[in-house]
């Protein structure tokens, strides 16, 4: 099981160092989690309109290429309800014909890993990671109530219209067939859905959907509640998945959604992985899980399957049980090809309701008004951010709640780092010079510190200079000089927090210097680190700058400076 040093890095990074001591832990964490995530990516593909095999079927080859080729050692990978919900968007929004639904839902598995391939082959993981957490905040609430409202025929027995109505259109649908409500299904579903709650609450340990849904099969099959009205899922097949080609006249209009979901399948992977990582192990690598989540759903979307991801629930489950390595996701798609060819029959006595159940159970968490009141209290900004994409969601739909949160995302990092980046300095209580102020927030617009020397204004650049936020820095600046009468003789910019001497920063430094010099105000800088002095040396206004004595390498020597090149002025007849 250990690999060589011959073995291709790529190869199984999270088996490398293996010890047999592991396996039986191992082993027994891949079954522990495979009686979670069999169950429920099978109840997870209801979600997305598909046949309950599909589910199945996800927990094979992407489980095994993950294995393979991901960087996370306890990392469980299937489908989540998040990405149902998002393949059904898909596939309604590309208006698939009911005889192309299964080759376009398979199409759309392999665009997603293509999609991530491209991401990763473009190392965009870094980027995409910037998306706001409140977006998926908001997304994730839309999914849940959506989920939620499309089970509520299936757990109440109704016949509702098959449309795409969104939540509220299928909210509507579902208050106007109530009067239809079966009550041996009711029941079942109360059941079903108390059982799994109580066993998460006093025994999380036992694996709550294994029981359930032994429990209902036992119950058709030993009782004709069937014949009451309680409805089966369709008939699985037995045996492993067949070759699924793609259908090529349906890639352009799923390649939208496609990139929608490739991004919200590598968040979910990422943010579980992240939070899964043992102390032992190595950092997640963004690239890495881009790589092995793509080549999962590319496999995955030759071998029927829905786009995986990493799921919290089963991976929580794993790293309870003891996994150490991918083993366990080995094991549990070995427990999955066992399912598939010697248990088909029996899962055909399953109730479409215990499906149900488990869908609904999975994604109650997903809707969580604590998170909204948290970000309400911190950052109203992120609030309104995560309000405007659940909004969206439940009206326009999920597919546009993802494009929307982007946007939001996109349109708050340009706004954040197009601020100015100037600050004034202050007296540090042991010494030297801060940006940090005695007490308070710092003023807005900047203003001269507090301790500085009469005549001189101090003032600090906070972070790299760049065509975004160079214009706001050079008024800031420009600002702060005119703010004093009479005019300061000099004006001090401090650059410790400078990491690279761009055009933008050469361009706004010059210019200032020039309007200084208008108002009879010397630019002097101080404490700009050696590679960028270096770097900058290279412009004739740096160098220039330099000559003059008006580049220091500490603020207290270009205050010393300063006041001496006053003094001198004050001492000319």
């Amino acid at each position: 099981m250990n690999l060589t040093s011959a073995t291709p890095r790529w190869l199984g990074p999270s088996l490398r160092g293996y010890r047999r001591t592991w396996l039986r832990a191992d082993v027994v964490a891949g079954l522990a989690a495979g009686v979670v995530v069999v169950p429920q990516a099978m109840a997870y593909a209801t979600i997305a309109g598909l046949p309950v095999s599909v589910g199945l079927y996800t927990c094979i080859v992407p489980v095994l290429l993950y294995a393979l080729l991901g960087g996370s050692h306890t990392l469980s990978v299937s489908t989540t309800s998040t990405i149902a919900v998002l393949t059904a968007s898909a596939l309604a929004g590309a208006g698939t014909a009911s005889d192309d639904l299964l080759g376009a839902a398979f199409t759309l598995t392999a665009l997603v890993g293509v999609c991530l391939l491209v991401m990763r082959l473009l190392r965009l993981g870094s980027l995409v990671e910037q998306i706001s957490p409140a977006t998926l905040t908001g997304v994730k609430a839309g999914v849940g109530l959506t989920v939620a409202v499309t089970q509520l025929p299936t757990l109440l027995g109704l016949t509702v219209p098959d449309r795409d109505a969104g939540f509220f259109g299928k909210l509507a649908d579902v208050v106007g067939a109530l009067p239809t409500t079966q009550a041996p299904t009711a029941i079942f579903s109360v059941l079903a859905v108390a059982t799994l709650l109580v066993l998460r609450r006093v025994a999380p340990r036992v694996p709550a959907a294994l029981v359930v849904v032994v429990a209902s099969v036992l119950l058709v099959v030993l009782t004709d509640v069937a014949d009451r009205g309680l409805a089966l899922i369709e008939p699985v097949p037995a045996g492993l998945p067949d070759l699924s080609p793609p259908l090529w006249n349906a890639i352009p209009g799923l390649l939208p959604a496609a990139l929608a979901i490739a991004v919200m399948a590598f968040l979910e992977t990422v943010l579980v992985a992240r939070a899964q990582r043992q102390r032992s192990e190595p950092t997640v690598d963004s690239d890495r899980e881009l790589l092995a989540v793509g080549v999962a759903a590319l496999g995955g979307g030759l071998t029927q399957c829905l786009p995986p991801a990493g799921g919290f629930s089963q991976s929580a489950v794993n790293l309870g049980a003891g996994a150490r390595t991918q083993v366990a996701g080995l094991t549990t798609a070995a427990l999955a090809v066992l399912v598939a060819l010697f248990l088909a029959p029996v899962l055909s006595d399953l109730p479409a309701a215990t499906l149900g159940a488990l869908v609904l159970v999975a994604v109650v968490g997903l809707v969580s008004p604590a998170e909204y009141v948290r970000l309400f209290r911190i950052d109203r900004t992120e609030f309104w951010v995560a309000l405007s994409t659940t909004t969206i969601a439940l009206t326009a739909g999920l597919l546009p709640a993802v494009g929307a949160g982007v946007v939001l995302t996109l349109f708050l990092v340009l706004r954040t780092v197009s601020r100015s980046a100037v600050r004034p300095l202050y007296a540090a209580p042991d010494g030297g010079w801060t940006p940090n102020p005695p007490e308070g927030p710092p003023p807005s617009p900047p203003a001269d510190g507090d301790a500085a020397p009469a005549g001189v204004v101090l003032l600090h650049l906070d972070r790299t200079i760049f065509t975004g936020n160079a214009r706001p820095t050079q008024d800031d600046v420009l600002a702060a000089a005119l703010g004093h009468r009479p005019a300061p003789h000099a004006l001090v910019l401090e650059g410790t927090a400078v990491l690279r001497a761009t055009i933008p920063l050469l361009d706004a430094l010059e210019a200032l210097d020039a309007d200084l010099a208008r108002e009879g105000t010397t630019l002097l800088l101080a404490a700009f680190p050696p590679d960028v002095r270096r770097q900058a040396a290279a412009s004739p206004w740096w160098a220039a700058a330099e000559h003059d004595g008006r580049v220091a390498p500490t603020v207290d020597a270009a205050v010393a400076a300063a006041m001496a090149a006053a003094s001198a002025r004050e001492a000319r007849p």
